[in-house]
């Protein structure tokens, strides 16, 4: 069996790094798509890279803070209460007062059990 080389337009190269470069894209995905070799691919993808296409390109914005940034949760109350369930049967209530180190030290303690 002959083995012919298949002539793509440019357009189509450029077409398949594109989509190579989206988010979560494989070669071997993108490969199998268009129907081309993977090493193919690679080929194109070195020779346009990124900087050959027409796409946005994502950049860095400055932001400026002015005033306090609100809080999107509401208040924590002392008595506000969340229920804990650990492996080993241990279930532990923790109250809205708790502070954080207390909560840290306790969960410690009863992981090493």
């Amino acid at each position: 069996m002959h083995r012919r080389n298949r002539s793509w337009p440019e357009s189509l190269k450029r077409e398949i790094v594109a989509a190579k470069l989206e988010p979560g894209a494989s070669v071997a995905a993108v490969a199998r798509h268009y129907e081309v070799n993977a090493n193919q691919v690679f080929a194109w993808r070195r020779r346009f890279g990124a900087a050959g296409l027409d796409i946005m390109t994502p950049t860095l914005v400055p932001v400026v803070l002015t005033g306090e940034v609100p809080s999107l949760a509401p208040p924590i109350t002392p008595d506000d209460r969340i229920e804990i369930e650990l492996t080993g049967g241990y279930r532990l209530c923790v109250g809205g007062d708790a502070s954080a180190a207390t909560l840290r030290r306790v969960l410690g303690v009863l992981e090493r059990r």
